[in-house]
C-alpha cells in the first residue's frame, strides 16, 4: 500500500516499456472525422472520459481487457497510490517534459501556434513473473500527443509499441470510441480472471461515486466480493473511499448479517476492521471477546496489534466482571425469621439448600480435574480403594448432573462452559437442580427426609434461584444487534469507546 511518496520507490523499480497516449481536439462542436468517413461522438463519460481524462489504465485478464480514461484529480483524491506515482517526485509523466509546448502548424504552412501538451499517465496490469505474485497496475513511459489524438511522428520505442500495420495497434485506438467493455469475440476467460476484471471496475466505481456491482441476494457470495474488493483498495490505499460503500451494501441484509457474523466473527472482524464499519466491527468482536480464545490464532495472523490489544483489554474486562460475580454467587445465603445466615446449628435444610446450590455452581464453573494417574486407575478398576459411589452408611451419594456441552449440530463454535453456565442461572424458570435431583439428595440424610421437608426445601431453593439471576442479570445483557440467547458464551462486552475503534483518531 502507497501512503507517501518517502514509500514508493518500487514504482521506480518495474521494468521500462513503451505507451501510446494521444490529444485530442477541445473543439467539440464540429463533429466530423477527422481520419475521414463517417463521423462519430467520442464517449466522455465513466469509464473512458476522452475529452478530460488524463490517465489511462488498461487491465487485462487472460483474453479481455478493459480500457479506463480517467481523472488524475479523482484517483489522487481517492487512492494514495495514485497520489503518490503522479506526484511531481516520482511521476515519470511530470519527468519526461510532459509539459513541453508543442508547435502546430497553420494550414498556410506560414505561421504556428503554440499550446501546452496536456500531461497524461499510463498504467498498466502487471500480473508479475510468478503465480505468486500480486497483479498491481505499473506506470508505462508516457509520451508527448498530438492535437487530435493521433501519436506524434517519430520513430517507434524499442519495447511495446507495435507499428501502425499492426491489427491490434489499429484495435487499441478503436478502443478509444468505445462506450462498452464488452470483449472482442475470443476464447472465453476463467471465473478467477473476471472476478479480476470486476474487482477493478468496482473500484474505479466507487472513485466516480458510482454503486459497486455486488450480490444482493447471497449474503456468502457478498462477503466474497467485498473482501476481494477491499483487499484490492488496501493495495492501492483507497479504504477509506471504498470502506463506506462495502459498509453500506452488507448491512442491506440485516439479520442474515447478523447470523453470518455469529458463525465467523473472526473473518468479519478483520472485514469490519478494513472497512472501518463501526457496526460490523462492533458486532464480530464481541463475538470474538466472549468465545475468546476460540479463534486467536487465525486473528494473530490476520489482524494487527492495535486490534489484538483492543481484544485482549476486553477479555480481561470480561474475566473481572464474571469473577465478581462469582464471588457474589459463592457469598449468596439464606437467612432466618430473625436476620441470622442460616447454618448447621439454627436452620440445618435451608444450609443444605445453601450447599447444594453452592456445590452446583462449582461443579459447572470450574476447570475439570486433572486425569487420574494410570496406577490409580488399575487400583480402582479392581475394586481396591475405591467406595464405588457408595457413602459410609451404604447408601448411593449423588452426583449433581452436569451443564450440558453444546450439541454436534450448533451453529456456534465450542467455547468454555462458562456463558452456559449463567445463562441457566439467569433463565426464568430455572431448569437446573430439578425436583428429582433434590430428592435424591434430601435422602441422602434419611432423618430428616419427608414429603414436607422436600415441599420447603425446594422453596427455599427457589428463593436462592431468585438471588442468582439477580447477581447475574450484568452477565444476561446482550450487546449484538443480532440474536445472542443461543451462544455459548457471554456476548455483554460494550464496545462503544472510540478507542475501541483503532482507525479513529481520539484527541488527547
Amino acid at each position: 500500500m502507497v501512503s507517501q511518496p518517502a514509500h514508493s520507490s518500487d514504482l521506480a523499480l518495474r521494468g521500462p516499456s513503451s505507451v501510446v497516449s494521444s490529444r485530442h481536439s477541445r473543439r467539440h462542436g464540429r463533429g466530423r472525422s477527422h481520419a475521414g468517413g463517417s463521423s462519430y461522438i467520442p464517449q466522455n463519460e465513466f469509464p473512458v472520459f476522452t475529452h478530460t481524462g488524463d490517465v489511462e489504465i488498461l487491465v487485462k485478464a487472460g483474453s479481455q481487457s478493459n480500457r479506463y480514461m480517467l481523472h488524475r484529480l479523482i484517483l489522487t483524491q481517492c487512492s494514495g497510490f495514485f497520489e503518490a506515482s503522479t506526484s511531481q517526485e516520482w511521476s515519470r509523466a511530470s519527468n519526461e517534459g510532459g509539459g513541453e509546448l508543442a508547435r502546430i502548424g497553420e494550414d498556410s504552412g506560414g505561421d504556428s501556434t503554440r499550446r501546452e501538451v496536456k500531461k497524461r499517465w499510463r498504467y498498466e496490469l502487471d500480473a508479475g513473473v510468478s503465480n505468486d505474485d500480486i497483479p498491481m497496475l505499473v506506470q508505462k513511459e508516457n509520451t508527448s500527443a498530438s492535437l487530435f489524438g493521433a501519436p506524434d511522428a517519430g520513430p517507434p520505442p524499442v519495447r511495446s509499441k507495435p507499428p501502425t500495420s499492426n491489427p491490434s495497434f489499429f484495435r487499441s485506438v478503436a478502443n478509444l470510441t468505445l462506450t462498452s467493455h464488452a470483449p472482442p469475440p475470443g476464447p472465453t476467460i476463467s471465473q478467477e480472471d473476471q472476478d479480476l476484471l470486476n474487482d477493478y471496475d468496482n473500484l474505479f466505481r466507487i472513485f466516480y461515486n458510482y454503486a459497486p456491482v455486488l450480490d444482493p441476494i447471497d449474503i456468502a457470495t457478498a462477503y466474497i466480493q467485498c473482501k476481494a474488493l477491499l483487499t484490492l483498495a488496501d493495495l492501492y490505499d483507497a479504504l477509506t473511499v471504498v470502506g463506506p460503500r462495502i459498509d453500506h451494501h452488507l448491512l442491506q441484509f440485516q439479520s442474515r448479517l447478523w447470523k453470518q457474523i455469529a458463525k465467523y466473527p473472526s473473518s468479519y472482524l478483520k472485514l469490519g476492521y478494513m472497512a472501518q464499519s463501526k457496526t460490523i466491527f462492533q458486532e464480530a468482536l464481541i463475538h470474538v471477546v466472549g468465545a475468546w480464545p476460540m479463534g486467536e490464532r487465525h486473528i494473530r495472523h490476520q489482524l494487527p496489534d492495535s486490534v489484538l490489544e483492543i481484544i485482549e483489554d476486553k477479555v480481561e474486562d470480561l474475566a473481572d466482571m464474571v469473577g465478581k460475580i462469582e464471588g457474589r454467587l459463592f457469598r449468596l445465603t439464606l437467612t432466618t425469621s430473625r436476620g441470622e445466615r442460616v447454618t448447621p446449628q439454627n436452620s440445618y435444610l435451608d444450609w443444605l439448600v445453601v450447599s447444594l446450590f453452592r456445590q452446583w455452581v462449582a461443579e459447572n464453573t470450574s476447570p475439570p480435574p486433572p486425569p487420574m494417574p494410570r496406577s490409580q486407575q488399575s487400583r480402582n478398576s479392581s475394586g481396591h480403594h475405591s467406595r464405588n459411589n457408595t457413602n459410609s452408611t451404604g447408601q448411593n451419594s449423588m452426583q449433581l448432573s452436569p451443564i450440558p456441552p453444546p450439541s454436534a449440530s450448533s451453529s456456534q463454535p465450542f467455547a468454555p462452559n462458562i456463558g452456559r453456565v449463567y445463562r441457566i442461572l439467569g433463565t426464568l424458570p430455572s431448569n437446573y437442580l430439578n425436583h428429582d435431583e433434590c430428592k435424591r439428595f434430601l435422602k441422602l440424610s434419611p432423618d430428616i427426609y419427608s414429603r414436607e421437608s422436600l415441599k420447603k426445601f425446594e422453596r427455599r431453593l427457589d428463593d436462592v434461584r431468585a438471588m442468582a439471576r439477580e447477581i447475574v442479570r450484568p452477565l444476561m445483557r446482550s450487546s449484538l444487534l443480532g440474536e445472542g440467547s443461543n451462544t455459548s458464551y457471554l456476548v455483554c462486552s460494550k464496545i462503544d469507546d472510540p478507542r475501541d475503534f483503532p482507525w479513529l483518531e481520539v484527541s488527547g
